[in-house]
């Protein structure tokens, strides 16, 4: 569901968004607003979703523009909303939680590309991704206690999953920015890079998928998000029905005359 754009972020674009290289990178493009989500940043990245999933490409990155990756919810915005439209706050935090589900959910590798703040419903935004780089000057928190707000975008849920509950109710009762380089550990971040070298590091982590079965990537990523909810028992016979599903693909045949013929495969995604 997209929402409308505010007229007063028009003509500049509050999400910016390009094919290159084998990805679909969505830049969020508010650095005066240390890129806050409205709803025009929703709309932008929907937009975006939309293009990606009619493209021939393997991943999708999601970053910023100026200091911040994001700064969360705009609470200008909010503020405005819940003093003037209760319906219209509801509405716009439901938006907010269908394109964060739906970046979870999205049928390819999604890497957050971090660079620099990342706080509150920015650290939500990061949750839903599948991989993380980020700048050594990136500083992640939870943030949302700091203003008297909860977490509307899924932070209770999805942190304690990641890094379990005690690291979480920390970041999540603190507030505390924790530089990203003391998250690698906690397995919230895969890796930490100089700031001019983030842009590089993220090519290469897509350059690393590019080359892969997108069919692959996608049931790979269903396997483990839908094992994650289940008992150990289930999640196992899962992967084994996945697994004679794909043996009857293309790009199954394709990997093993590819071995066989010591030459680099040609997938398909079919």
């Amino acid at each position: 569901t997209n929402s409308k754009v505010n007229s007063e972020e028009s003509p500049v674009e509050s999400v910016i968004s390009e094919i290159r290289a084998g990805a679909m990178w969505i830049t969020l493009n508010r650095p005066d607003a240390l890129n806050a989500i409205t709803p025009a940043v929703v709309s932008g990245i929907n937009a975006a979703l939309d293009k990606a999933q009619l493209s021939d490409i393997h991943a999708v990155v999601l970053t910023g523009t100026g200091r911040a990756f994001c700064a969360g919810a705009d609470l200008k915005f909010i503020r405005g909303e819940a003093g003037n439209d209760e319906t219209s706050l509801s509405r716009f935090l439901d938006t907010v939680l269908l394109v964060m589900n739906r970046l979870e959910t999205f049928p390819m590798p999604v890497i957050a590309s971090l660079n620099g703040l990342t706080l509150a419903g920015g650290l939500e935004l990061m949750l839903c991704c599948d991989l993380v780089v980020a700048a050594r000057s990136a500083k992640l928190g939870a943030g949302h206690g700091n203003f008297g707000l909860l977490p509307g975008g899924g932070s209770s849920v999805r942190l304690p999953r990641k890094i379990g509950p005690t690291r979480a109710k920390y970041l999540l009762y603190t507030g505390e920015f924790v530089p990203a380089e003391q998250l690698v550990a906690a397995g919230l971040v895969n890796e930490v890079v100089d700031d001019d070298m983030l842009i590089p590091a993220t090519e290469a982590l897509v350059a690393k998928l590019v080359n892969k079965s997108p069919l692959v990537l996608r049931r790979m990523k269903v396997l483990v998000d839908d094992g994650l909810e289940q008992p150990c028992a289930i999640a196992l016979r899962q992967e084994l029905l996945a697994s004679e599903v794909h043996a009857r693909s293309n790009d199954l045949k394709e990997g093993l005359a590819a071995f066989e013929e010591k030459r680099k495969p040609r997938f398909t995604g079919k």
